[in-house]
């Protein structure tokens, strides 16, 4: 188990615990839903209306409609404060916070869990309290306030603990556990998961869960290097583990992953090669994504390369079913919703048929009709309410068991994305230049990389045959988006410099390439995207630098100097509204041995401080580079990498850095 799935287990186990559950809507819950509205519409009474938004919204949050269950929980709150009914406010009120939870808008579900905890306390309800505790602190730990999303725990729990709780209970352990192991601390974490177990094997109860935790401890054993502890846990949570096709695909693909931790590489094949036959004999296509992925880096490690092509082509054939299988799902789902329409148009006419033959006979039976229609209608509402009352009691003695469904695909849907986006970062860093040739050329050199995710949409270039060419560039975004822009600006840059050695008309010829290929015109249906780059021809010998830039500027610090000469770039993108003969500047600057220049991306100078939220600016990256001129240039990345890690603390990264320097 890799410290990735640990950590989305444990969040799966303690969402599951305290939060209300989802399962996914079909079209009979949809037409659920339209049929009360229609009764909502209709009915008078406050209470009968609170009755009919409860379902609602129980029903619709399934749908993913933020909008709908948002108004739904508002009109609730509105009807509960009007009736007075404080435990119905602080309900709805929960029901506002646990919506905006749900689609990450955490500071505004953050204010009315709040709100919610200030009425239950009022009247004295624990248990709601302690659910609105347990709702603040796991917001508190998405934001990184761990200290605080663990006081929190705590208080839920100490009145789980004084109503005699186990359910309420044996979620705090879970969460309070989740927080030592996200904090380091993974032996208090193996102590609090241990506790857990106790509690569940006095009370007998929530035995489902002991699997997980015995495979969230062998996880934490396996990274502790503890792994015959992990292995013996292993087998004692397939004795719990339900016996289910995925469930069980999954545990020995973990298990494996343990043994490949531990570089037990024909034991991890063993395992995981068991997992990868159940999930194909099953079509667990998620579930092959998974181990195929492990396989393949597995038999790359044993030199196997028929294999580990074998199963990467099982990868990508797995990821292509997924989606089909999606696709296919949503062709059912219509043909299904088209019959079901068509068999309804199909009574509705036979009943206007009927209503026709019944006119001919109306005045003789008038008000035989009537009593009959009334009392039809008056069973169809009495089985109308109990279908609600049933569906609602359904509803919650399932929820438990629809959350641990629906976060279950999420997070394996999440896992498959980051796998796909790893993937994509190995082929990147492929593309780069080895750092090494830079280095044997320019010794007294760094390159400088800090993508803001997984894959960026800085890069650098090298060419060294002819000529000597290095250069740093930022397209257009940064993540995914950003990637693709990359590979393709890198390999027009590589044309433009087969067919010119001029900066200048490097630029050009580059700017042309990049438009070209992406198809850009002056429609405003064409792309804008293109990147801003520093490019240098350096003549080590005579130590001359030729120079272009497109926004992205030369600095040269002279030896002995306390100034950075700057080379400002032509004010113009690479691609994008650039016309298509757009000229770039070309300069070239004479260097002296122990001069040094700097090409860089605006990632290191836009970077915000964790303190007061200010960027870095230019001006201050300006005066560290000079405030370092007596450092090696190893010794000068060692500190920038350093300073903006300090600089920016725990706040998160907003753009790809890239920094190289060079010293004649």
């Amino acid at each position: 188990m890799t410290t990735r799935h640990m950590t989305r287990t444990i969040k799966y186990l303690f969402l599951g615990l305290t939060l209300i559950g989802f399962q996914p809507i079909s079209f009979a819950q949809q037409r659920t839903i339209d049929s009360l509205e229609l009764v909502l519409t209709k009915a008078k009474s406050d209470t009968s209306k609170l009755s009919i938004l409860t379902h609602l919204y129980s029903t619709s949050i399934s749908n993913s409609d933020y909008d709908k269950t948002l108004a739904y929980a508002k009109n609730g709150f509105s009807l509960s404060t009007k009736t007075g009914n404080k435990k119905a406010i602080a309900e709805w009120l929960y029901n506002i916070a646990y919506t905006n939870h749900y689609f990450s808008k955490y500071p505004i579900a953050l204010d009315y869990y709040m709100r919610a905890l200030n009425v239950n306390e009022e009247i004295g309800d624990k248990k709601a309290s302690a659910k609105c505790l347990a709702g603040i602190g796991i917001i508190n730990s998405v934001m990184g306030e761990k200290a605080k999303a663990l006081e929190k725990y705590n208080e839920a729990l100490s009145l789980y603990t004084q109503i005699r709780d186990t359910s309420g209970i044996v979620a705090m352990e879970n969460n309070i556990a989740g927080y030592y192991y996200m904090n380091g601390e993974k032996e208090k974490a193996i102590e609090r998961f241990k506790s857990v177990l106790t509690i569940i094997d006095e009370s007998k109860k929530y035995v489902g869960y002991r699997a997980t935790i015995l495979s969230n401890m062998a996880g934490i054993y396996c990274e502790l290097g503890k792994h015959e502890m992990a292995f013996k846990t292993y087998q004692e949570a397939s004795i719990f583990i339900d016996q289910s096709s995925y469930s069980l695909s999954m545990l020995y693909t973990d298990w494996g992953s343990c043994y490949f931790d531990q570089g037990n590489l024909d034991q991890a094949l063993n395992y995981i090669l068991k997992g990868h036959d159940i999930a194909q004999e099953f079509n667990l296509y998620d579930r092959m994504m998974s181990s195929a992925s492990l396989l393949s880096d597995i038999y790359e490690k044993k030199g196997d390369l028929k294999n580990t092509l074998k199963y990467y082509k099982i990868l990508m054939m797995a990821n292509d079913s997924l989606l089909n299988r999606d696709k296919n799902k949503q062709i059912a789902e219509l043909n299904t919703k088209y019959e079901t329409e068509k068999k309804q148009k199909e009574i509705e006419l036979l009943n206007k048929e009927k209503e026709k033959q019944a006119t001919i006979t109306a005045e003789q039976n008038k008000r035989k009709n009537i009593i009959i229609v009334s009392s039809l209608i008056g069973l169809l509402l009495v089985i109308v309410f109990a279908g609600f009352m049933f569906n609602r009691w359904r509803i919650t003695q399932t929820q438990k068991k629809v959350i641990e469904a629906s976060k279950q695909i999420i997070e394996e849907k999440n896992k498959d994305i980051t796998d796909s986006i790893n993937y994509a970062k190995r082929i990147q860093q492929a593309k780069l230049p080895d750092r090494k040739e830079i280095y044997s050329v320019f010794p007294d050199s760094f390159v400088l990389f800090k993508p803001k995710d997984i894959v960026s949409g800085d890069f650098y270039y090298f060419h060294n045959d002819k000529s000597i060419f290095i250069a740093s560039a930022d397209c257009t975004g940064h993540g995914v988006p950003g990637a693709f822009m990359s590979m393709i600006c890198s390999e027009k840059l590589d044309d433009a410099v087969g067919q010119s050695a001029d900066t200048s008309e490097i630029l050009k010829i580059l700017n042309k390439g990049i438009k070209s290929s992406l198809k850009q015109s002056d429609s405003t249906e064409s792309t804008r995207d293109g990147m801003d780059i520093a490019l240098c021809s350096v003549d080590t010998i005579n130590r001359i630098v030729k120079y272009a830039g497109a926004n992205r500027p030369l600095w040269i610090i002279r030896n002995g100097q306390t100034v950075v000469e700057e080379i400002k770039a032509t004010k113009k993108a690479i691609g994008g509204l650039t016309e298509d003969n757009q000229h770039f500047d070309s300069h070239e600057i004479k260097l002296q041995r122990g001069d040094t220049f700097y090409i860089s991306t605006d990632g290191y100078a836009d970077t915000f401080s964790g303190v007061d939220s200010k960027k870095l600016t230019t001006k201050k990256f300006k005066e560290i580079l000079i405030s370092i001129q007596s450092k090696s240039m190893q010794d000068q990345e060692v500190y920038l990498d350093s300073f903006i890690e300090d600089w920016k603390a725990h706040t998160e990264q907003v753009d790809d850095i890239l920094v190289i320097g060079v010293r004649l």
